[in-house]
């Protein structure tokens, strides 16, 4: 397939034009004279340089790779069939909807553009974190930049102890049981061959409290609606998780808050002056 320049760059015009700041989580300022976004508010969005940004919205530049076109579909908001145009425009191939797809929602995105003081992350059906508010980092660390199958929480919680230093260790039993619990159940889902299945076959032969699990094919096992977490400069939190399912894209929204009053509420306000100054 070959680029289609002019239409490329129309297309991102048009849809940065529509875009507004409060569409994406910005403040709108009092000297804005552009109805949308500006092109350097969009490269941040897109994770790319104003420079890069602007040769594409001028016919120039090169050809962007998958990953380019991913992220600014998801920069700009896209819903799937708006990201599949983009690609093809770019001259590239849509990639796979469902499940497999890391391309969020724009609805999931806008009411997650609203959580910037709470907690709060979109997870995969793996437990693979695509987004993170601020205070979301502060209370877990950062957990979008692993890679591999250590990407997903379920795989990390049998093989890295750091990610359960993070919850109260009365409460590890039964997550323990949720994270197998849960992996069976997405095995089934997706069958054999999936990464689903592929994460099930690394536990088994990494992890021997994960084989004992599996063995006994539960399914079903779901967590707390309150957490329990251990922050290492706040302590410890009893916090509240809410989930939005996108059911198309099989991915949740999770959202944490604190009782008005209680000490959790009170150590979020604080781990919310904190941010991420202490979480390594």
């Amino acid at each position: 397939m070959e680029i289609d320049r002019a239409g490329l760059a129309a297309f991102l015009r048009h849809r940065r034009e529509l875009l507004q700041p409060e569409d994406v989580g910005l403040p709108r300022g009092r000297r804005r004279r552009t109805g949308g976004l500006r092109r350097e508010e969009v490269a941040a969005l897109c994770h790319m340089s104003t420079d890069y940004y602007a040769r594409l919205e001028r016919e120039r530049g090169p050809q962007p790779s998958a990953r380019m076109i991913a992220s600014m579909a998801q920069g700009l908001r896209l819903s799937p069939e708006e990201r599949d145009h983009l690609f093809r425009l770019a001259g590239q191939a849509p990639p796979v909807r469902g499940a497999a797809s890391e391309h969020i929602s724009p609805g999931l995105l806008r009411i997650f553009d609203r959580l910037a003081d709470t907690p709060a992350e979109i997870v995969t059906e793996l437990g693979e974190t695509l987004r993170q508010t601020p205070l979301g980092v502060a209370l877990t660390g950062d957990t979008t930049g692993w890679t591999g199958p250590e990407r997903s929480i379920g795989y990390r919680w049998f093989t890295d102890p750091a990610t359960r230093a993070r919850y109260a260790p009365a409460d590890h039993p039964l997550l323990s049981r949720v994270f197998a619990s849960g992996l069976r159940e997405v095995v089934a889902l997706r069958g054999p061959g999936s990464p689903a299945a592929r994460y099930a076959e690394l536990l088994r032969e990494r992890s021997e409290e994960f084989r004992t699990l599996w063995e006994r094919h539960e399914v079903g096992v779901r967590p707390r609606q309150r957490k329990r977490f251990l922050h290492p400069e706040v302590g410890a939190l009893e916090l509240d998780c809410q989930t939005l399912l996108d059911p198309e894209q099989s991915h949740c929204l999770l959202v944490y808050t604190a009782a008005p009053g209680s000490e959790s509420y009170e150590k979020l306000r604080l781990l919310s002056v904190i941010g991420t100054q202490t979480v390594p």
